[in-house]
Parts: C-alpha cells; structure tokens; sequence
C-alpha cells in the first residue's frame, strides 16, 4: 500500500514538471513569434505617401501635383494659368518647380490627364529645367508634340502613348489610365496605386452617358476600386457650386442642327479649339446642310489636323476648303470655325469684330454662334465682340439665349456618383478656388466622408498619408511664374508694381547734365512726361517742375552733397510731393543725371 501512494505522489510530481516544462516552452514560442512579428514590422514599416500640390489649388489652371513615396516622385499634370488684370503685359503664369528642380533624381516620370491648356501648357517650360518622361493618352501626346515642334523640344523629350484602361509602373507607383468623360477626347481618370492605398485623381471629369465618340466612362472599374479600398479621392471641384447634372455634349449638337436647317446665311461659330466633339457636331450639322467649312485661327487648325490625323474628328473628304477661298461660294454654302470665344485681343473673332481681320469681312447675312461661356474675368471682353457684331448687323446667338455650349466639368450630383462609386477614406478637393473647393468638401460630407478625413489643400502645403492615417505637414517653395514674351521668371511682384504705376499715374523724366568736379549743372533740367500730362497744354505745371528741380540742385551745392545717389534721391522726394500738391497725381518720377 505505501508502495502505491508513493508511486502515485512520484507520479504527479512529474506529470506537473511536465507541465512546467510545456507551458514553458509555449511562453519561449510566444515570446519568439511576438519577437518576430516586431522585427517584421520594423522591416517592412512603410514610408507614408506624400502629396503635394504645385498649383490648381484656390486658382483655376496651372495644375500640377507632386506623389512622393521613399525617394521616388510621379508628376501629374504640369499645366499654365492665363494672366490676371492685374499682371500687366504678362502672357502665361507657369507653376514654380523649384521642388522638382532640387529633387529631379528622385522623379521617375509625369503623367497627364487630358490634352487641355490647364494641364499641358506649362510642359516646354518644365522640360527646359527637366528632363522627365511623360506617359499620355494619343490625343495628348499628339498635343503636346505641336506644343513641343513650337519651342524645338520634340526630339529630345521622352513621349511615351497609354491606352485608357492600361497600366503602368514607375517605381513604387502603379498608374493606371481609366476611361473619363471631359471637353476633350481621350481624357483619364489616374488610380494611383502605392504602396500605402490606391489614390483615384479624377482630373477634369463629368458623367456624359450619351458622349460623342460613344467612349463613356469606366463606371465599373471606379466601382471595382471602391470595394477594393480607395485610400483618397482627389476630385476637380471647378461646378461643385452648380446643383443636379451638366447637360450631355450631344445636346449642343441638337441646337446646332435647329441653327443650321434652312438658314441662308453665312454662318461663323466660335468655340473652344480643344472641344473636338463640338467641332465633330459642327462638321455633322455643316455636313447634313451641304456647307463647307473654312478653319481661322492657328490653334484651331492645329488642333483639328492633329484630330483628324489620329482619327478623333470623322470627316468626309473635301469637306474643309481653305479660308482663302471663301470667296468662291455663297454665304449659304459656308461655315467658318474661328477661335476667339473669350474675346481674346488678338483672337479671329475679335479681329473680325473690330473689322480688322484680313480674309473675314462680317456682315449683315452672317449668324455669328459663339459656343462657350466666359471664363470668370473675361465678360466684359466678351460682350464687347458681342457688341460689336451687332453694331455691324450680324446676328449673334450665344449662351444667355441658346443652349450653344455646355461644360467639361462635373455638377454636383455628379461630384456625388464619383464619391459614391470610389468610397474613398480621405477626400481631397482639387481643381477650383476656395469657394469650390468648400462647397465640394459639404457634398462629400453628405455622401458620408468623416469630416475629420476631408483636407482642404493649398499649393505647396504637403499631406503625408498611411493607410490608416493623414496629416498636414510642412510646405515646400510653390508660386507663380510669370511668362512675358521670352522671359521666364525675370518678372516679379516689383516689375509689376511698377507698370501698375506707370499704367495708374505715368512717368515724369528729368534729365540734367552735372561738371563732375564742381557739381554746378552744365545744361537742363529737362522734363519729359508720358501718361501724366499732356506738355504743351501743361507748361506752366512744367516750368515749376524745373524750378523745383533748380531749386533742389541748388540746396544740395549749399548743403556741399555731392553723393549722386542723395540728389537723386532728394530730387525725387521732393519733386513728388509738389506734384502731389499740385495735382493730386503720383506719377513715377525719374530723375537721370549725365556727368562731364
């Protein structure tokens, strides 16, 4: 008996060692698996993805964003914006890419969107500091070489075709190119795969179900990305203040044919040049009528040779003559397709307007069809054209009484579909200024985005982006650069105070030829004056402008100032405030003194 009991006590004793021993190891396999996993999240923690917009934020044009992820960087978009009224004598403003300039190891290529100014213009500007490879859809490149023949850049920049639906890789990034709807054929919708998420950039978009070519946009694969995880949304915001739908571009081509039917006049229609579906309708309703049709403009030209090279307008044979022969057929044989819808200086219609166009003569048996609505700053230059070929007797249809142009961009209720069909984490507005871009962030809450999740960008402000958070961090260098004739940059804020100035108050030049040695004043002061006063009917003002500048010169001889740069100055200072004084004026005074 005692034999058992201690068998048994022996027995258990082992069976908890055992025990021990088990649990032991089960803690040292724990303990090794937590270990591991830590080490696998050291190694494979990820970088977050930085987004940074150089332009197209609170503007509208010149857009240009930055993706960077672990040293490498894509670029989307490298468009221009058109001047402001107050940027005097300025052609184009460009985006800084003084970023893009420090970093161009980094860049492994740029992508474009779609063929328009906005997103294109810039690009010979920014290949002259850098040299990237750019993936675009044909139509786009097809763009883009015109503008590169112009600037002599096109052998040596590196173009490279995407189909839509295509995929590609640069780096770390996966670009893929899906069908959209916009003003212009073979625009794209960019999902930008990283490794952090999938980013949609919708570029410029609206949801045309019954589109020109037939190519509508990729509704499925947008919803296929939305069940997958869309980490961001990036969507234009240009009509987020325009409630329901933008109307189809085929309903353009509806009026068109109701203008065209038994009219017997001579008929001018100008329109955007990029819109080539709404050239293809005015070549339909110009075909249906047994109209020929004559192109003014060279963008327009450009663009619908380029088009019609790559198979994007379908035109029948002989059906365009060239606008020298316009003379040869009645008024009710002709269309003439013509840029200048936003009443741009030096555009066709303008010129045909001011009756200072060379081939095209308007008269009374002209319907004149102008095909857009102004871009906001241009209204008052449009209504002047207006004005203008009314006075001559033409008859003029335009937005206000026709429906003769409808928008690239997308309204609200369509803001919403691309939301509800991306169900993006974080929703980015882009593409609009600030008013936009907030009434864009209040549809996206209602489509349910956390308004914790919306960030309201600004250019060069940097959104860093995991996949499970976002934060605004610093800023890099970001502005605008002012293109004037051939100079790039060399015009800033004071050049352009200046010819404010100028334009405001005018110039008042006083010229005198001082003895080096003794300071006496050798001959004049002479008094030359641009845009303040008209001389000979202000002698009297002018005369006292001298007497003041003797004056001047004979303090300083008595104070013994011979330092140039100080009578300059006192000359100035002092002849300022008695033109003040006289005539409530502040011209730009500039005082030149000659030495001998």
């Amino acid at each position: 008996m005692e034999t058992e009991v201690k068998q048994t006590q022996e027995t258990k004793v082992l069976e908890r060692k055992k025990n021990s021993e088990r649990r032991r190891q089960t803690r040292n396999a724990r303990q090794k698996r937590e270990s591991k996993q830590e080490i696998l999240k050291l190694e494979f923690k990820k970088e977050p993805l930085k987004i940074i917009p150089l332009g197209g934020l609170l503007e509208i044009g010149k857009n240009m964003t930055i993706f960077e992820y672990d040293g490498e960087i894509i670029i989307i978009d490298c468009g221009l914006a058109f001047p402001e009224d107050d940027m005097l004598g300025i052609d184009l403003v460009i985006p800084d890419i003084t970023y893009l300039e420090k970093n161009k190891d980094k860049i492994k290529g740029m992508i474009i969107t779609h063929g328009h100014e906005d997103h294109i213009g810039a690009i010979p500007y920014f290949l002259k500091q850098i040299d990237v490879p750019i993936y675009a859809t044909r139509l786009t490149v097809g763009l883009i070489q015109n503008k590169l023949e112009e600037h002599k850049l096109l052998r040596k920049t590196r173009l490279k075709t995407v189909a839509q639906g295509q995929t590609i890789t640069l780096g770390k990034f996966r670009i893929e190119f899906i069908r959209s709807s916009h003003s212009i054929p073979d625009a794209v919708i960019l999902g930008i795969h990283t490794p952090v998420g999938t980013i949609i950039h919708t570029g410029d978009f609206k949801v045309d179900y019954t589109p020109i070519d037939g190519e509508r946009m990729d509704f499925g694969r947008l919803a296929e990305l939305g069940n997958k995880g869309v980490l961001a949304l990036m969507s234009d915001s240009t009509n987020s203040e325009r409630k329901g739908y933008t109307m189809s571009e085929r309903t353009v081509g509806e009026v068109f044919d109701r203008l065209f039917v038994n009219c017997t006049k001579r008929i001018v229609v100008a329109t955007f040049a990029s819109n080539v579906h709404r050239v293809q309708q005015i070549v339909n309703a110009a075909v249906e009528n047994n109209r020929k049709i004559a192109i003014c403009g060279r963008s327009m030209m450009n663009m619908i040779e380029t088009a019609k090279e790559l198979g994007y307008i379908d035109v029948p044979d002989n059906i365009f003559i060239d606008i020298d022969m316009i003379n040869n057929y009645t008024d009710e044989q002709l269309v003439i397709i013509t840029t200048g819808s936003q009443g741009e200086t030096m555009s066709a219609l303008t010129r045909m307007a001011a009756g200072e166009h060379k081939k095209v003569e308007i008269t009374p048996n002209d319907l004149v069809i102008i095909s857009a609505t102004p871009i906001p700053g241009n209204e008052k230059l449009v209504s002047k054209v207006i004005d203008d070929l009314m006075k001559i007797g033409a008859e003029v249809v335009y937005s206000s009484l026709a429906d003769v142009h409808v928008s690239g961009h997308a309204c609200q209720e369509e803001q919403k579909l691309m939301l509800a069909l991306t169900k993006p984490k974080y929703f980015i507005p882009i593409h609009g200024e600030y008013r936009q871009l907030i009434a864009h962030s209040e549809i996206a809450k209602k489509v349910g985005v956390d308004s914790k999740n919306i960030f309201m960008m600004t250019n060069g402000r940097i959104l860093e982006l995991t996949d499970n958070s976002a934060r605004l961090t610093g800023t890099v260098p970001f502005g605008r650069i002012m293109v004037d004739g051939l100079g790039v940059g060399d015009v800033g804020n004071i050049v352009l105070r200046d010819r404010q100035h100028l334009s405001q108050d005018g110039l008042i030049i006083v010229v005198l030829t001082m003895n080096s040695k003794t300071g006496e004043v050798v001959s004049g002061p002479d008094v030359i004056s641009r845009g303040f006063v008209y001389v000979r009917e202000s002698e009297n003002l002018m005369d006292d402008v001298k007497r003041v500048v003797r004056e001047e010169i004979e303090k300083c001889e008595e104070k013994h100032i011979t330092d140039w740069l100080t009578i300059k100055t006192n000359l100035k200072d002092n002849l300022r405030d008695y033109v003040y004084q006289k005539t409530k004026r502040n011209p730009m005074i500039l005082p030149i003194i000659m030495e001998v």
